[in-house]
């Protein structure tokens, strides 16, 4: 059990390890390449887009031909667009070579949950998302760190080179263990066609998924500005910069470390509330800040991803438990809108705001607020996970 939660915490990990660990290189790439904060964050959307539209087909196509070949071809579809980065001689194909990775990282993201959904009940479920979650929090925390020591002594694509390595590790962990999903009869696009049909149709999963979606809004508006902030805003070096990061992530981990410890005693139906509000609070603190200096941004923004920490198992866990079959489909669209709105706030810090702490906050608390209304809504129409 201990090695199938490592290998779904990598899974899961993708995204934050494939961007988080190249944030400190944006800024020197715009030095070297005489570029706009603009056009290079084009390589961090560019990597969500092709990775939310490769989502809606991992799911639906584990669900028929089981887990482990999508999961596999994926892979090794991120391995060789990491050796492509590594090979970037521009821009444009750097961002190219982003897109294959997005398009190959979509199948841990997708895979990885159905992968959960098959093997363990739900209360135990809920459980082991709260460990992969403590565990993923060390990806955002240790990944900028990585990415700014290669920067200081080695070059920026060592940093995509470390990347590969790690679909390899994941890569030879899917090989090594066994089908969870044996797949189902039938023709490819009509069995993705029904998929999608009856998954479409439960209201309360949909509810949910936007929930999520809509709560994870600041979390990567403070991603794309966060180096920007830092660095240029507040002149800080770029290990200083991963510092405060990574604190930030430790918040993360904090938060899922909470729901994992008082999770069963609170409730699944309070953590989330709980969740929603404490994003409102943090949006709150960037509005109105109490202090100066990189900490007025720091510790609202550790507020924010605290509480995203404590909502995101229990919410995803409910969201599977809304599906008796189509897992992967459900796990589908439940990623693909997470970061399907990710890759618009991506694109919304980068328009060149006067003041991006401010549109942060702002962004948290419209996005806390509807999350929380939303969701209060809901909450009591949804099929409550068995104990186990």
């Amino acid at each position: 059990m201990i090695f199938f939660i490592l290998l779904l915490a990598l899974l899961t990990a993708f995204p934050p390890l494939a961007t988080d660990m190249y944030l400190p290189a944006i800024p020197y790439l715009q030095k070297i390449w005489d570029l706009p904060l603009s056009v290079v964050n084009l390589t961090l959307v560019f990597f969500f887009v092709p990775y939310c539209i490769s989502l809606l087909v991992y799911g639906p196509l584990s669900d028929r031909f089981g887990r482990k070949p999508p999961l596999i071809a994926g892979l090794i579809l991120f391995i060789s667009g990491s050796l492509l980065c590594t090979l970037s001689a521009s821009i444009w194909m750097l961002i190219a070579a982003r897109a294959i990775q997005g398009l190959g990282a979509g199948s841990a993201s997708a895979i990885s949950l159905a992968m959960a959904r098959d093997r363990l009940p739900g209360g135990q479920r809920e459980r082991v998302l709260s460990q992969i979650s403590v565990i993923m929090a060390l990806a955002p925390m240790i990944s900028p760190m990585i990415g700014s020591l290669i920067l200081k002594s080695m070059s920026w694509p060592v940093i995509f080179a470390a990347q590969g390595c790690m679909g390899l590790i994941a890569l030879a962990g899917v090989l090594k263990t066994p089908e969870s999903h044996a797949g189902q009869p039938g023709d490819i696009l009509t069995a993705l066609r029904q998929s999608y049909q009856r998954v479409l149709r439960i209201p309360e999963l949909l509810g949910l998924i936007l929930c999520n979606a809509v709560a994870g809004l600041p979390l990567f508006a403070f991603i794309g500005g966060s180096a920007g902030i830092y660095i240029n805003g507040f002149a800080l070096s770029e290990q200083r910069f991963s510092l405060l990061f990574g604190i930030n992530a430790l918040c993360f981990m904090a938060g899922s470390m909470s729901c994992l410890r008082f999770g069963k005693k609170i409730g699944t139906l309070r953590m989330i509330t709980l969740g929603y509000s404490g994003i409102i609070c943090g949006g709150l603190g960037l509005l109105y800040p109490l202090i100066t200096g990189p900490f007025r941004f720091a510790l609202p923004m550790g507020v924010i991803t605290f509480f995203l920490g404590i909502s995101r198992p229990p919410s995803h866990n409910l969201a599977l438990e809304q599906v008796r079959k189509d897992a992967g489909t459900a796990s589908s669209i439940m990623v693909f809108s997470y970061f399907l709105f990710g890759a618009l706030a991506l694109i919304a810090i980068s328009l060149n705001w006067s003041d991006p702490i401010h549109f942060i906050g702002v962004t948290a608390l419209g996005s806390g607020s509807l999350s929380l209304i939303l969701w209060l809504c809901l909450r009591h129409r949804l099929r409550l996970p068995t104990v186990g």
